[in-house]
This record gives C-alpha cells, structure tokens and sequence, in this order.
C-alpha cells in the first residue's frame, strides 16, 4: 500500500495514509503480477514433483498419486520468500502488516526419455517448461519398494542425464530450424541474424556432445543473443535432492546426494537443495509451533521448502528491497543489477518515468540504529541519483516528480 505525499511538486513515496491508497496499490499489483518470474518443477515421473509443488504452495491443489502422468496440466502457485528481515523492519515501524516478496512455481508434467520426439507428455512437458525463467529439477534420492520409478531403480544422475538430453535434443531441432530462416535475413543484411548464426554454429556442436547450452563459455554479447534463441538447456536449475525422513538431519550421508551435488559442482549454473517432500507434506496442516516440534524430532531445525525458495530466488536472480512505514513493511522483487529508477517502477512505472532520487539506508545500519530516527541521526541515510544500483537488503524512499 502506498501513499505519495507532495510537496512542492516532488513525491515521496511513504507508507503512511491512505489518499492515494486504492490506486497506486491496484496499479503496483498489476505491475507485480506482470513481472513475476516463474520456476518450473520438472523430473520424472513419480518423483515427488506434485508432493513438493503441494508443500511449497501450502495447499492439495496438485494431484499426487502412484502413477506416472498423475499430472497432465500444470498447476501453478505463488510462495512467499521467506525473510528473516522483515520482523525486525516490522519492529521499527510499529505496524502490524507485513507483505514479503513473492515468487511463482509451476509443477510440470513428468517427462520420459523420447520426449522431444513427442513420447508420453513430451509436447506438453517442453511447451510448458519454455515458459518458465528457471528449472526445479526435482531427483528421487530415497528407496521405496512401495513407490514406482518408472526406470525400475534409484539412479539420480541417470534421471538427470535423461531431462537434460532431451532438452538438449528440443533444442539442437531448434537452433537447426531457427538457422535455417536466420540464414536468409543475414543473407540481406540483417546484424542481428548474423549474430544469431554465429552463436548457433558454435552452440550445435556442444549441444551435439550432448552438454546443455548453459555450459557453454559466452561473452556478454553472445548471452544477449543466447536470449533471443530461447533455448531450453540455458535455463538455469537447481537439484532439489528428494530424500526420506531419516536422511533429514544428515543428508551428507545419502551417496545419491553426494552424487548430485558433485554433479551440481561441475556443471556452472545449477545449485542443489536438500528436501523431503513426504515430511514437507506432513506439514501442510500443522501450525508454527507443530510444524517446529515436528522438524526438532526429525532432528532439523528448519524447513527444507524454505531453503529451496530462497535457492530458487536466488538462481533467477533476484532480490529484495524494502519499504517500511506505519502502514506496512513491504518486500519489493528485483533483478541484481538493476538500478534506482528501474527498482522504482518495480511500484509503480510513473515512479520510474518521473524518478528524481533514492532516500536509501542499508537494512543492517537501519536495525543497528534501531529506529529511522536514529538512522538519520547517524547520517545513515544517504540520498541516490539514477546510476545508483540497489542492492539486497537497501530500504528505499523515492522522490518523483507527478
């Protein structure tokens, strides 16, 4: 919720009362809705893709069951980040409501190996996980005579070699079609196809040893170009390593987790994220307190759905600025890199337009002041021109012309 308060013909975006309240809210969250960015959950079937989905979105919205294909159209969910942040910024501002940032996850049909010439959901698996920003690879990583794998046994790196080619197979058809019709308009003159055909005649052939185009070394230039070839196996991912709840409170002991994560380790752009989807399910219906009795038995102290939003926020990119007044406490989504008008119209684009300049002060000199006041006092507050690139944690007021 926002309020802008003018004075003498320069805005400053507060949270305090309620004037502009309806409209400048309805507007950011159109904005908001339009710029989040999505992580797919893909593996296998019978992998615990639908179960984790479940945990992460705190609801049964996706179908899980003991067959493969159990879900056939995505579901889709928005998580809340969690930020230890935001309950001391909460503190400072003597308010009760406090908003955190948000991310999207779609749970993706499971996928088998023919994929990318259509075998089982492959047209709709490769449809849907081109539109998302990043991949949730999610690995089965326990043994359960009770629950099917569709390959006949517990193999994490052999499930990842089977995605991973198949993406790479829907993208060398890709790269060969969109060569093809690049050909022509460079043929006329056209910069940015012949861009396009340099980078593919070097793609193709580490796409044909079979190595996703992620791993491929680029200039900056060329990862520009990489954008516009949109291309399956650049996306970045993380293993989310699916795990029994007796691996919980050691999973360094598990070898199909040690596996991966050595796997992760060689392959530049992929993190890993320990997770049980069972236990993470179980918690669903508990409370704080149950939730935490529960985790302190398995002998964690934390969720791992937590660890693995955090994980995906930070794969795609992101982070997060704040916003801290009477009204609320507020955690605003952007890009690292991106500078102070840009991160204005994460709220509102007519901030960004009429951006004049940002009053930031760090969120580790705000709770070590303990107040703004205090902050101001210490000469911690510091204002920011149109260069200024935001960083994690800043806590921003902006000024604007209407």
């Amino acid at each position: 919720m926002v309020f802008c308060q003018i004075l003498s013909s320069v805005h400053y975006l507060r949270l305090l009362g309620p004037p502009l309240l309806f409209r400048c809210t309805r507007a950011a969250t159109r904005h908001f809705l339009r710029a989040m960015l999505q992580a797919g959950i893909v593996g296998l079937p019978n992998v615990g893709k639908s179960t984790l989905f479940n945990a992460l979105t705190r609801t049964r919205k996706a179908e899980s069951a003991n067959y493969p294909f159990c879900t056939i159209d995505p579901n889709v969910g928005v998580v809340h980040v969690p930020d230890e942040r935001l309950e001391p910024l909460r503190q400072i501002a003597k308010t009760n409501k406090v908003i955190p940032a948000a991310i999207e996850f779609v749970d993706i049909a499971g996928l088998v190996a023919g994929a990318s010439k259509g075998e089982g959901l492959g047209n709709k698996f490769l449809a849907n996980i081109r539109e998302v920003d990043a991949i949730v690879h999610v690995v089965r990583c326990f043994e359960d005579e009770d629950i099917i794998h569709n390959m006949g046994s517990i193999d994490p790196l052999r499930d990842i070699d089977i995605i991973n080619t198949e993406l790479v197979l829907a993208d060398i058809s890709s790269l060969e079609s969109q060569q093809e019709k690049a050909a022509k308009k460079a043929r006329g003159g056209d910069k940015e196809a012949a861009a396009n055909i340099a980078l593919i005649e070097r793609l193709l052939p580490h796409l044909n040893e079979n190595r996703p185009a992620i791993t491929l070394e680029m200039s900056e230039d060329e990862h520009v170009v990489l954008k516009r070839l949109a291309l399956l196996s650049a996306k970045r991912v993380v293993y989310a390593c699916n795990v029994a709840e007796s691996d919980l409170a050691d999973p360094s002991a598990n070898p199909y987790v040690a596996k991966v994560e050595t796997y992760a380790q060689e392959h530049h752009g992929a993190g890993i994220c320990v997770i049980s989807a069972a236990v993470e399910a179980e918690l669903i219906d508990f409370d704080a307190t149950e939730a935490a009795e529960y985790l302190e038995s398995l002998g964690v102290s934390d969720s791992g759905v937590s660890q693995l939003i955090q994980a995906t926020y930070d794969l795609l990119g992101l982070a997060s600025y704040f916003t801290a007044g009477e009204q609320e406490v507020r955690a605003w989504t952007f890009r690292k890199g991106m500078k102070a008008p840009q991160c204005a119209g994460v709220i509102h684009t007519d901030f960004e337009k009429g951006f004049i300049k940002a009053e930031v002060v760090s969120y580790q000199d705000l709770i070590a002041a303990g107040s703004t006041a205090g902050a101001r006092e210490a000469g911690k507050y510091r204002l920011e021109g149109k260069d200024y690139a935001f960083k994690d944690g800043d806590v921003a007021l902006f000024r604007f012309n209407n």
